[in-house]
């Protein structure tokens, strides 16, 4: 569920950046470039979380990958954003940042011993042999 909130907040700041709607800034900050970098983040965050949803064990690392690819987006995302953008990206950026944070911690807390591949049931580890 985080993810996917992540994913729509993304999708709400890069309409705003591509429609031209948040002023601005200066350069190096170009608000297309912003734009694009939050779409294609949000994609791969949505294509994580599906993949989380639909095969829940089997998936955790791609949900992990989307979440790493997220964090680092973010921090070059920020890195940018300082040298030129508007205040509301620094914000958006500092306030979600440590939030995609908290999702890769909670990605990455299994019981002790869990593993992130989905079990078999019992009866595939029976052999034939067995009564």
């Amino acid at each position: 569920m985080l993810m996917a909130a992540e994913a729509a907040s993304l999708a709400v700041m890069s309409t705003l950046h591509l429609t031209g709607i948040d002023g601005g800034g200066t350069l190096p900050y170009r608000p297309s470039a912003a734009g694009l970098a939050e779409a294609v983040i949000g994609l791969v965050l949505v294509a994580g979380a599906v993949a989380g949803w639909r095969a829940r064990g089997r998936a955790w690392a791609a949900a992990v990958g989307a979440v790493g690819f997220a964090i680092v987006g973010f921090i070059v995302g920020v890195t940018i954003t300082l040298s030129g953008g508007p205040g509301i990206d620094i914000a958006y950026h500092c306030a979600v940042l440590p939030v995609l944070v908290v999702t890769l911690g909670l990605l990455l807390r299994r019981p002790r011993g869990a593993s992130p591949v989905t079990p078999r049931p019992a009866a595939a580890w029976r052999s034939s042999s067995t009564p």
